[in-house]
């Protein structure tokens, strides 16, 4: 059984910064990618930012030159570096790991965590 599980939210000021952690644990060999997606009160989840396991990344426009994510493929773990935090930025940040390889087979499909709050205040 695969499960993700996030840390690092909390209450910040605008133009402050957080960071998000993220680990999957469950005797995994390898995971295609990980990212984060966000979802604030009243609206759908969008895409924050993923990462391959080659390294190749997509940001969401809304946090480019803002976010950083890095990856710690030994680990399984990937990290979310948040600097410049605007009150539009807060939301439930939540990591999906895409396409896990365990010992038992390969789960083409996707595993989200519980989520972890992130907010901004003005």
């Amino acid at each position: 059984q695969v499960q993700l599980v996030e840390s690092g939210g909390g209450l910040v000021q605008a133009g402050g910064s957080l960071r998000l952690s993220c680990t999957a644990s469950g005797s995994i060999f390898g995971i295609n990618a990980m990212g984060w997606y966000r979802q604030a009160p009243g609206k759908q989840r969008e895409l924050v930012v993923t990462i391959t396991s080659g390294g190749s990344t997509n940001y969401a426009d809304s946090v480019k030159g803002r976010f950083t994510i890095s990856r710690d493929g030994a680990k399984n773990t990937v990290y979310l570096q948040m600097n410049s935090l605007k009150p539009e930025d807060t939301a439930v940040y939540y990591c999906d790991a895409k396409g896990v390889l365990t010992e038992a087979r390969y789960y083409d499909m996707d595993y989200w965590g519980k989520g972890t709050l992130v907010t901004v205040s003005s």
